[in-house]
Parts: structure tokens; sequence; C-alpha cells
């Protein structure tokens, strides 16, 4: 049983900043890639930032400059840092991994069960 869970999210006002959380707990082997992605309402869940077991990152072209992406391997946990946030960033945030798992062994993509950020302008 492979579970991750989110944190951080909140009401924030235009231009400020919030850092989320998302830690992987259960029966893991090994977490190759992990990611977040966000869903506003109406809209299709997309891309964040995504970052590999060795710390290579990868953003959407809305997160460059503004959002990093970051990961304790030791503690089973990745970071988002948003900074100079934005009305249009509200949205639900989800953290994603890719694990190997034991007992049984099965790898697959994992997700979170997601934490609001609304920013107000």
């Amino acid at each position: 049983q492979v579970q991750l869970v989110e944190s951080g999210g909140g009401l924030v006002q235009a231009g400020g900043s919030l850092r989320l959380s998302c830690q992987a707990s259960g029966t893991i082997y090994r977490i190759y890639d992990m990611g977040w992605y966000r869903q506003a309402p109406g809209e299709q869940r997309e891309l964040v930032a995504t970052i590999t077991f060795g710390g290579s990152t990868n953003y959407t072209d809305s997160a460059k400059g503004r959002f990093a992406i970051s990961r304790d391997n030791a503690q089973n946990t990745i970071y988002l840092q948003m900074n100079s946030l934005k009305p249009e960033d509200t949205a639900v945030y989800y953290c994603n991994a890719d694990i190997l798992s034991h007992t049984p062994w099965i790898q697959r993509l994992y997700w979170g069960q997601g934490t609001q950020v609304t920013v107000s302008s």
C-alpha cells in the first residue's frame, strides 16, 4: 500500500508565496520521477513541474522563473516553492510519483488527493 499526501495549500494574495509538500509512504522500494500537476475549475489537469531521482527538473512555461521543485529522497518528499503567485495559478495541485513498491512488487504511478491553492487579486 502506497500513499501520497500533499500539504501546504491555502489562500494567498497575488504576488505572495506558498510552499507545497508531498510525502510518499508505504511499501516503497524506490521512487523514480515525481511531479506536480494542477487542475483549475472546468479545465484539464496540467503539468506544473517534474523532478527525477537524480534531481533533474522540468517546468511548464507558466512556472519557469516563479516555481521551484525539489525533493528529499531520504524523506520520500517533494516540494513546490511557488513565488510571485497570480490569480491564474488558482487550482487544486496534485503530486504524483512513479513508484516501485514491494509486497507485492508493482511499479506504477500514484497520485495524491490534491491541495487547494487560491490566489486572490
